[in-house]
């Protein structure tokens, strides 16, 4: 009977793990790998726009711009866009820069800055569109676009952790920026939001800054993926600027909602839409202290029916169909903004420089050559001294410190020597 009812429960337990087995194979899907048939690697992604810039001489040029911090180091390339080379002055033109992949794990935004560079330089065309007419609006145009601004958050994505989207020692480079930096709301998450020890801690950001400041874009557009939206700033708030600025850009973001996204796609700040806060933001930082008159965030693409665990599946179309579509109707989406932006903001010098930039950086970027010789949109050369509060804050806490010290020791020699000169005996 002792051996009936031992096998018994054993055969008992079997079936209960079998079941709840079986439950949990239902409830968790294995989760969706990279699709390689539709996504470059990082490494061919690269090359292959190398190949565009190395074919097209005429139209792309590309650099590639390297900075360290703490022994952490990053490297970001950026290709330009400006039909016939040889007019090298960019203040007389309109100037778009655009940022893809700041986030590792979303492949699909740089699979965009490969398509729309192609586009670029005429190895692919977009359908129903005139190419003199398209060639004409490019004309007036110089285009920068950084493809891949997270290399080193993609090449861990690529290895494996398909939801990483800080860089490569785990900040979010989307909250690095100075505009609120570091504020933290009650949803919280280090692993999603890391904003680094400090603004513009990351080479990345260190790398990013430089380059808005010297190109001096009249149109921003940081591309992301997650949802389909069209955001303007601002991000930390849950309201949009005020003035004409703000204006043309709630008009421009709602012809580009009816013309690629079928109205489907939310439209306002990032802070009031996305539903919630997010500090330290890029497009808050080029609006806000840039002065870029037109800084969005774009949204390409989400699958909400995802498990929050299966990134790449949440993040990236995973079938050949929606891939295509994605790219097709966002591409047409950037060439309508390089068709009527320059329209809204009126004459290309409608953006007001603005010389002294109040601004909060890391000591190293001040280190590794803050002081730099830019051109103005009217030619002149000027110098921008653009010390950051932060540092001035810390040098003056070194100051004081380093003045207490001394103070301490001076007040201690002194007190030691009166000390030592009341032992000895007397002499008279």
């Amino acid at each position: 009977m002792g051996h009936f009812l031992s096998l018994f429960f054993f055969a008992f337990l079997q079936s209960f793990f079998l079941v709840n087995g079986n439950n949990d194979n239902l409830t968790h899907q294995p989760l969706v790998p990279i699709n390689r048939d539709l996504y470059h690697s990082s490494g061919d992604l690269m090359e292959m726009i190398n190949g565009l810039v190395h074919r097209h001489p005429d139209k792309l040029t590309m650099e590639t711009i390297k900075s360290i911090n703490k022994g952490y180091q990053a490297e970001i390339s950026v290709v330009t866009y400006c039909r016939g080379r040889k007019d090298n002055d960019d203040s007389s033109k309109f100037r778009i820069l655009l940022s893809f992949g700041q986030h590792g794990r979303e492949l699909i935004s740089t699979e965009l800055a490969f398509r729309i560079l192609s586009i670029l330089s005429e190895e692919q065309f977009l359908p129903n569109v005139d190419s003199a007419y398209l060639n004409s609006t490019l004309d007036k145009l110089v285009i920068k676009v950084v493809p891949m601004e997270n290399l080193n958050g993609r090449k861990i994505v690529e290895a494996g952790d398909l939801c990483e989207r800080r860089n490569g020692r785990g900040v979010d480079l989307n909250r690095n920026w100075s505009v609120d930096w570091g504020k933290k709301e009650k949803d919280y998450d280090p692993y999603e939001e890391n904003p680094g020890a400090g603004p513009f801690s990351e080479p990345e950001t260190q790398i990013m800054r430089k380059l808005a400041i010297s190109f001096d874009p009249h149109v921003w557009v940081n591309v992301h993926s997650g949802m389909e939206a069209l955001f303007m700033p601002y991000d930390h708030r849950n309201t949009t600027p005020d003035g004409v600025s703000s204006h043309q850009m709630k008009l421009l973001l709602e012809e580009v909602n009816h013309l690629h996204c079928q109205n489907r796609c939310m439209i306002g700040s990032g802070g009031g839409s996305v539903g919630y806060l997010a500090h330290g933001t890029a497009t808050d930082y080029m609006y806000d202290i840039i002065r870029v008159p037109m800084a969005f965030t774009f949204e390409i693409y989400g699958d909400g029916a995802a498990s929050s665990k299966d990134c790449f599946k949440m993040f990236n179309p995973t079938d050949l169909t929606t891939f295509n579509r994605v790219l097709n109707d966002w591409s047409a989406a950037f060439f309508t903004i390089f068709k009527l932006g320059p329209q809204q903001l009126g004459e290309v010098h409608s953006k007001v420089h603005v010389p002294n930039i109040h601004t909060e950086e890391s000591i190293d970027e001040y280190l590794n050559g803050y002081l730099m010789e830019r051109s103005s949109r009217h030619g002149k050369k000027m110098e921008v001294l653009d010390v950051g509060l932060q540092e001035m804050r810390t040098y003056f806490r070194l100051f004081l410190l380093s003045s207490v010290l001394l103070l301490f020791m001076f007040c201690s020699r002194i007190a030691k020597s009166k000390s030592s000169r009341s032992v000895l005996p007397a002499t008279l």
